[in-house]
């Protein structure tokens, strides 16, 4: 039988959960709590079960949905003991899990373990609803089944998502249509306190000079995410084309994109296309200085309730992408093994290589020490986990082939992308042993290229977090499923010297989080020979991913 226990009206030491907005769709899920049952969206045709509500079922795609009460019952299959005060009413240590419902372990809910130590969640831990009444919402909390055995509950094992691979549309490739021809960086820095506006025409400005070109030359530009919220971006666009009066013929900006460098292969089609020959690609954030701004109240926040895809991890405290993907580091370890050293030697490898790079944000040396006694933020992620958020700039031009011999560097080519989506696109309901949709977008290269794993020199990825990383390694093929710990080495098989070579400038962790277009910059310094300090001799190949989560993308360049 579950339970329902009120928020009654608490001190500002007690937990004050944020609220989730109800929408048509969702109403029925957030109510279903006042008599003390829970309720799934069910497709009524073959029984699947979904989470969040959809209208038409995952499976069979039948419209035939409806909620349907459920047992309550359920397992651990990941989950963060978050020591992070991300919310000023919900203090820390709590428990965000993902639990997979006894009914259809493909529907999962995230959400707070009460009722026992922090210390005594595992994952198999068998699990049973109650709800905690706010306003007029229930939340669904989960504490240990008193009623369960002593045995751990299944967990369900990861799908082989290359399955989904769809052949090649035309054996004509738009990659062989364009190039790389310019790159430029802004100043970059912690809190620079500059309008984010003057660091992407600093950024720009240096990449049109960079590819031999003029303001005029320019007739598209590309970014991501556009006009986003504080932080995240200079204004898009239209902020862009009014500081520089491009006039281009063609434009995009958008966030659904294959991670943030979906922005530069938009560019690549559009000028393989033949609607512009030379995009402006741009990417700013300025997350450093907008927390001093919001921390000293110079910069106001609402305080709204949570909506989107926030609405079903806010209510839990899970506010940070960090809590999400620490949810599936612990279901890695639980079905691979290892822990956090192999963790650590992707972040003290990072530190190595931004000793060398004088751009790089953080060059202290760091030891393996450092990292385990850093203080902790998710589990398994500390701080040397997470990457830095900092204000600045970089910029890409993207041309088309035909020009490159008229440009003043050499060109950096473009192999192959990945972009298919293989997985749901979702933090929760598909894979748990990796980060979300890295799979499916690395299977999706390697099926437009003749090229392989054996054949890149240098890899840029993706390192919001080091369990990121690690995942983008295993799932390019650099090394099995599991098979990163053998493959790191302890930090020697990623080294400069290593059989791979690793995020040679620092990467997010350390370098700073440039979110995805830092690892294109330094692709093509190495494969252009200009990584000063930091080159990896002979560099040809290098593979670059981006993308935190869903949706994602890679890339395959080679130089000239």
């Amino acid at each position: 039988m579950t339970t329902t226990r009120e928020q009654k009206s608490m001190t500002t030491s007690e937990v004050v959960r944020p609220l989730p907005q109800p929408t048509l769709a969702s109403a029925d899920f957030w109510s279903a709590g006042a008599d003390g049952e829970l309720r799934i969206a069910r497709c009524d045709d073959c029984s699947t079960y979904m989470h969040p509500p959809l209208p038409t079922c995952r499976s069979c795609r039948s419209i035939n949905v409806t909620m349907t009460p459920v047992s309550g019952r359920a397992v651990v299959v990941g989950f963060t003991v978050n020591s992070q005060h991300w919310l000023p009413s919900f203090p820390p240590p709590y428990v965000v899990a993902i639990v997979a419902l006894e009914e259809d372990d493909g529907a999962r809910l995230m959400t707070n373990i009460v009722n026992c130590e922090p210390e005594a969640v595992a994952i198999g831990m068998r699990v049973r609803v109650l709800f905690e009444k706010a306003e007029e919402v229930y939340l669904p909390l989960f504490e240990p089944d008193p009623d369960a055995g002593p045995e751990l509950g299944p967990i369900p094992a990861q799908r082989d998502v290359a399955a989904a691979l769809r052949p090649m549309a035309s054996s004509k490739k738009f990659e062989d249509d364009v190039a790389l021809t310019g790159v430029g960086q802004s100043r970059v820095g912690r809190r620079l306190m500059v309008d984010p506006l003057s660091l992407t025409v600093e950024a720009s400005l240096k990449a049109i000079e960079d590819a031999g070109l003029t303001i005029d030359e320019i007739d598209g530009l590309a970014t991501y995410p556009g006009n986003a919220p504080a932080g995240m971006s200079e204004g898009g666009v239209m902020a862009v084309e009014e500081a520089l009066q491009i006039r281009p013929t063609w434009v995009n900006g958008g966030g659904e994109t294959p991670g943030q460098i979906g922005s530069i292969m938009a560019a690549m089609l559009a000028v393989s296309a033949g609607l512009c020959r030379h995009v402006l690609c741009f990417r700013t954030v300025w997350q450093g200085s907008y927390s001093a701004m919001t921390r000293s109240g110079a910069w106001k926040v609402g305080n709204e309730r949570a909506t989107g895809m926030m609405e079903w991890r806010a209510p839990f405290g899970a506010v940070s992408a960090a809590n999400w993907i620490a949810c599936n580091a612990s279901n890695y370890f639980h079905t691979y093994g290892g822990g956090r050293e192999t963790l650590g030697h992707i972040a003290i490898n990072a530190r190595k290589n931004a000793m060398l790079n004088p751009e790089a944000v953080y060059r202290d040396p760091m030891t393996m020490d450092d990292y385990m006694s850093a203080r902790m933020v998710t589990s398994p992620f500390g701080l040397f986990d997470c990457d830095v958020p900092v204000d600045g700039a970089i910029a890409v031009i993207v041309s088309a082939a035909e020009t490159v011999k008229d440009r003043p560097k050499p060109a950096v080519f473009v192999e192959a992308v990945g972009t298919q989506i293989m997985e749901r696109l979702s933090w929760d309901q598909d894979t748990l042993t990796h980060l979300p949709q890295t799979l499916g977008p690395s299977a999706h290269l390697w099926s437009r290229t003749s090229l392989t794993p054996e054949d890149v020199d240098v890899a840029q990825l993706y390192d919001g977090f080091t369990f990121n990383c690690l995942s983008y390694l295993e799932a390019l093929g650099f090394c099995e499923l599991g098979g990163a710990k053998d493959f790191i080495d302890e930090g020697r098989g990623i080294a400069l010297d290593g059989r791979l070579p690793l995020n040679t400038h620092g990467g997010q962790l350390s370098a700073g989080r440039l979110h995805g277009y830092g690892f294109v910059r330094e692709a093509m310094l190495q494969l252009r020979g200009e990584a000063t300090g930091r080159q990896v001799a002979g560099a040809q190949v290098a593979a670059v991913a981006a993308g935190g989560g869903v949706p994602s993308g890679v890339m395959l360049l080679r130089g000239a």
